[in-house]
């Protein structure tokens, strides 16, 4: 069998699910080590902070996010999708970039920006070219939101990497990031009320667009004076905090498998507000509390049940949580208490919080590398082809 024609790489989410896995797994514990000491820095000419914020949005975020976008893009618009030799490019892409996020100050200017750039550029190219040429045939009439944010990826990525804009970046990155997860969720949770519980959640038209460009307003928050971003925070927060007590959280939390992208939502919510309370208090936080809620708290919670669901659904699986399954998801819930809560009650022991949600993450990321990478390298056993 040719190497392109392997059921791996059929799709999309194959390839990018399993370095997602591996990635979570292995990111947080190297951080951790970098941070305290045990190991070395990585070879760049920024910071070792700037290599880990990069990592953990454009190296782990974007292998989650390349995944479920080359799989849903193709679905929203009926088509084939990438597959093959094109996936195995962007793999390759992705390594190249992680090997120059490492050892890039060693390297010439050239090859070190064409490794920063190769992936991120490449795959934003493929996923717009999609969504333009076949946007007549598209499901989804607010896809234009992902026309917008995808490009502002790549502003955000240099910002992230420049010592004088780091900050902004992060805000940027993190701002990116809200708007995906929000139609995510969006579409995802109306769908699964209506499934499991027979239930429909609010969706107005009107509150659904005002959520979506406020979110993407606040994409250029790092931009703005600090109290309008604040109180564009606040705003936004609202919005979503009176749309969530519309969408049956009392029914959803029954179930963990569920429940746990409500939590993620909530930590939307909460990541907003304490960019409020940032801007209109400084309230004193320990740890980055912002940036890690929302990386613990939002990203940390949806995202492995959001692997769960689509590996096994897309390999022709029941989409069922088994308790291996819910272990992982308590093992997430219980790593951002850890990194994000317990350090605010006992910052003595931050070292120790830190290591911990460290291992928190490699524990529930190493049990997804287990159990879903088996599947994503063997053919759908519904008989489909992809």
């Amino acid at each position: 069998m040719r190497i392109a024609a392997h059921p791996f790489w059929l799709v999309g989410f194959r390839p990018f699910f399993a370095l997602a896995c591996l990635s979570g797994l292995g990111l947080p514990l190297l951080w951790v080590s970098i941070h305290l000491g045990a190991l070395p820095a990585p070879d760049t000419s920024f910071s070792a902070v700037q290599w880990h914020a990069h990592e953990m949005f454009f190296g782990f975020g974007w292998a989650v996010l390349g995944g479920f976008l080359l799989t849903s893009t193709k679905n929203w618009v009926q088509i084939r999708g990438y597959h093959g030799a094109s996936l195995i490019f962007l793999v390759a892409a992705w390594l190249f970039e992680r090997a120059g996020m490492w050892f890039g100050a060693r390297w010439p200017v050239f090859h070190f920006e064409l490794s920063s750039k190769l992936f991120l550029g490449t795959i934003i190219a493929m996923l717009l070219w999609t969504l333009v040429r076949h946007r007549k045939d598209d499901s989804y009439r607010d896809n234009y939101f992902f026309l917008l944010i995808l490009p502002a990826f790549l502003v955000a990525k240099q910002l992230m990497l420049s010592v004088e804009h780091f900050q902004i970046g992060i805000v940027m990155a993190t701002g990116l990031f809200r708007v995906a997860f929000l139609v995510m969720l969006e579409r995802t949770l109306t769908q699964f009320m209506k499934n499991i519980f027979q239930v429909d959640i609010l969706r107005h038209p009107l509150l659904d667009k005002a959520i979506k460009l406020l979110a993407l307003l606040l994409v250029g928050a790092g931009f703005m004076p600090p109290p309008l971003a604040g109180w564009l925070s606040l705003l936004l927060a609202t919005l979503l905090a009176g749309r969530f007590f519309f969408w049956k959280p009392q029914l959803a939390l029954r179930r963990l498998d569920l429940g746990i992208m409500y939590l993620g939502y909530a930590g939307i919510v909460l990541q907003l507000l304490t960019e409020f309370l940032g801007q209109v208090a400084a309230p004193v936080w320990v740890g980055a509390f912002s940036t890690h809620v929302f990386g613990l708290g939002v990203m940390g919670l949806i995202i492995p049940a959001m692997l769960i669901r689509i590996a096994k659904g897309h390999t022709g699986r029941k989409v069922v949580f088994e308790p291996i399954d819910k272990a992982v998801l308590w093992i997430m819930i219980a790593a951002f208490l850890l990194r994000v809560v317990a350090p605010q009650f006992h910052p003595q022991g931050y070292a120790t919080w830190l290591i911990l949600a460290a291992c928190g993450w490699c524990a529930g990321f190493g049990i997804l590398a287990w159990r879903l990478i088996p599947f994503l390298l063997q053919p759908r056993i519904d008989g489909k082809e992809h």
